[in-house]
C-alpha cells in the first residue's frame, strides 16, 4: 500500500468512526423500541432460537449489557460497534473486487452513512448482525476470486452461518452463490470442489442449534417466517411501497448512486465479469424475492438490508469508475459531493423528531409507536398502582408492552404477557405465588367490555395512565386489576400458524 492509499484508508476509518460516536451518542439518549425490549428479554435467556428470529440478537445484546448494563446505551452498544466489522469487510470486498481504494472507501462510506445501516445497528434488530455477516461473506468470496484458494470457502461457510444465525433472509445466499459459480466460467470448477461443500457443512454446524430448537418446538420459527412466503391473494399494492421506501432507507442521493452502479454493471461499463457477476448476485436474488412476496403482502423496508453491502459497493462504482454522459455526471459529482451531508443530516433529524416530535410539531408520525419515548414515567405510574393495589405481577396484553413494563419497571418486578406464550417458551414462567395474588392487567384503551371476564371473578379498573412525547398524548394504558382466577391464567392458545 503506497502513502495515498494508506492516506484514503486512513481517512476512510476516521469517518467511520466519528459515524459510529455519533450513533453511541444517539443511543444514549434515545429511548428504547419495543422491538429492542422484546429482544433485550431473549438475551436474558439464550437459547438456540426464538418464536420471531435466530438467536444472534439476543447474543449481540447480551454481551453489551455485560460491558454497559440494562440501559438504553448498554443493550445498543455491540450493534452499533459491529459496524466497525462490516465497514472493513466492504472496504476490503470492494478493494478486491474492482481494485480500488477510492471505491473501497466509498463503499464503505455510503453504506455507513445509508439509514438501513446507520439506524439499523443503533436500533437493535436482527438485521445489525445480518449486515455485518452479509459483508463478511461479500469479503470471503471475493478472497475466494482473488487467491483461488479453497480455504477461504470455509470463511464463506462461516460468514454464511453467522447469517443464518441473524435472520432467515440469508438462506438467498446459498442460490446466489451457485448462480455467481455457474455464471462465472473460470469459477465452475468449484462446483465439483469439496471445498464449497465444506462451506456448506460450516454453514449447516452453525445453523444447527436453530434447527434442533425449531425441532424441539413444533418448528413455529420456520413455519411463522417462511409461511410468510405463501400467497393468498394477488395484492398488488404493496409493490408501490418498495421504491419509495427503499430511498428513505438508502437516503435518496445514494439510493441514486446505487441505481446508477447497478446499470453500469449488468451493462458492462465497469468491472470484470467475475466482480460484476457477484455484486449482481447478491442484490438481485433477494430483492427479485422481496419484489415477488410484494405482490401479496407487505415487505418491511428493513427486509432489504443483506443487499445493502452490494449495494453500497454499486453505488461506489457509478461514483468513480463509470464514464457517464455529461449531464449524468453532473448528477453523479452532485451525489457523491452531498451524499454524505444528507446522510448525517437525515440521521440527525430523524434522531431529534423520534426523542422529541418538534419537527412535525409534536403531532404523531412514524416512529412514535415504536419509540418508547415517555415509557419511563409511564412506568413510574404503573409502579404506584402496582404498589398502591398490591399486585404481585404485571400483565400484557401483547409483547411490545411487555419488553416495555420488563426494561423501565423496577428490576426484578414480576412481568408478563397473558397470550401468545409461546413468544416466552426459553424463559421461566412467575411461579404460583406471584400468579395467585392480585394481578395488574395493561393494555391500550380500547373500547368494549373489560378484559379476561372469562378468566377472572373479579375485573376491576384502577386507573389508566397516558404515555406522552411532549404534549402529544402517544397511547393511553387502561389498568384492571385481575383477582379470583377460574383456572389458567394464561391464554396459551397456539397461534395462527400452528393450529
Amino acid at each position: 500500500m503506497n502513502s495515498n492509499e494508506a492516506r484514503v484508508a486512513l481517512n476512510t476509518g476516521l469517518a467511520i468512526l466519528a459515524l459510529v460516536a455519533l450513533r453511541l451518542v444517539a443511543a444514549a439518549f434515545t429511548p428504547i423500541t419495543f422491538d429492542e425490549a422484546y429482544y433485550w428479554m431473549w438475551s436474558k435467556h439464550l437459547a438456540g432460537g426464538y418464536y420471531d428470529h435466530p438467536p444472534m440478537v439476543a447474543a449481540v445484546i447480551r454481551l453489551g449489557t455485560l460491558i454497559a448494563g440494562d440501559t438504553e446505551f448498554g443493550v445498543r452498544l455491540v450493534s452499533i460497534l459491529l459496524a466497525l466489522p462490516m465497514s472493513w469487510a466492504i472496504y476490503q470486498a470492494a478493494a478486491i473486487l474492482f481494485g480500488s481504494r477510492r471505491v473501497a472507501a466509498s463503499s464503505a462510506i455510503l453504506l455507513n452513512i445509508t439509514l438501513m445501516a446507520a439506524v439499523g445497528t443503533m436500533i437493535v434488530t436482527p438485521d445489525a448482525p445480518l449486515l455485518v455477516a452479509s459483508s463478511l461473506l461479500l469479503f470471503a468470496l471475493a478472497k475466494v476470486l482473488q487467491t483461488g484458494r479453497g480455504v477461504w470457502w470455509l470463511a464463506v461457510g462461516a460468514a454464511a452461518g453467522c447469517a443464518l444465525l441473524s435472520k432467515y433472509t440469508a438462506l438467498f445466499f446459498g442460490p446466489a452463490i451457485l448462480i455467481w459459480l455457474i455464471a462465472v466460467p473460470k469459477l465452475r470448477h468449484w462446483l465439483v470442489s469439496p471445498w464449497l461443500y465444506l462451506a456448506g457443512l460450516v454453514a449447516l454446524a452453525l445453523f444447527a442449534p436453530v434447527i434442533l430448537w425449531n425441532a424441539e418446538h413444533h418448528w413455529v420459527s420456520f413455519i411463522k417466517q417462511m409461511g410468510r412466503a405463501r400467497i393468498e391473494d394477488f395484492r398488488p399494492v404493496f409493490i408501490a411501497e418498495l421504491i419509495p421506501t427503499q430511498i428513505a432507507f438508502a437516503t435518496p442521493l445514494v439510493w441514486m448512486l446505487g441505481a446508477m452502479g447497478l446499470y453500469a454493471l449488468l451493462r458492462r461499463r465497469a468491472g470484470a465479469l467475475p466482480a460484476r457477476a457477484l455484486v449482481n448476485v447478491m442484490f438481485w436474488i433477494i430483492v427479485a424475492y422481496f419484489v415477488w412476496h410484494s405482490l401479496h403482502a407487505r415487505v418491511e423496508a428493513n427486509w432489504f438490508a443483506p443487499v445493502y453491502p452490494a449495494f453500497a459497493i454499486a453505488a461506489a462504482v457509478a461514483a468513480h469508475l463509470v464514464d457517464w454522459e455529461p449531464r449524468w455526471q453532473r448528477l453523479v459529482d452532485f451525489c457523491r459531493r452531498w451524499a454524505v451531508p444528507g446522510g448525517v443530516l437525515m440521521f440527525v433529524l430523524l434522531v431529534v423528531q423520534a426523542d422529541t416530535g418538534v419537527l412535525s410539531g409534536y403531532r404523531r408520525d412514524a416512529t412514535v409507536r415504536s419509540v418508547g419515548i415517555g415509557w419511563r414515567e409511564t412506568a413510574a405510574e404503573i409502579e404506584a398502582a402496582r404498589a398502591r393495589t398490591g399486585a404481585t405481577c404485571v400483565l400484557a396484553s401483547d409483547y411490545g408492552t411487555t419488553g416495555w413494563l420488563a426494561f423501565y419497571l423496577p428490576k426484578g418486578t414480576c412481568v408478563a404477557q397473558q397470550s401468545q406464550r409461546i413468544r416466552w417458551v426459553n424463559m421461566p414462567e412467575p411461579d404460583a405465588a406471584q400468579l395467585a395474588g392480585p394481578l395488574l392487567y395493561v393494555r391500550e384503551v380500547w373500547p368494549g367490555d373489560p378484559p379476561l371476564r372469562d378468566r377472572f371473578a373479579s375485573v376491576e379498573k384502577v386507573g389508566e395512565v397516558e404515555r406522552r412525547r411532549g404534549p402529544l398524548v402517544v397511547e393511553t394504558y387502561a389498568l384492571h386489576l385481575l383477582r379470583g382466577s377460574k383456572g389458567e391464567v394464561f391464554d396459551r392458545t397456539p397461534p395462527p400458524e400452528l393450529q
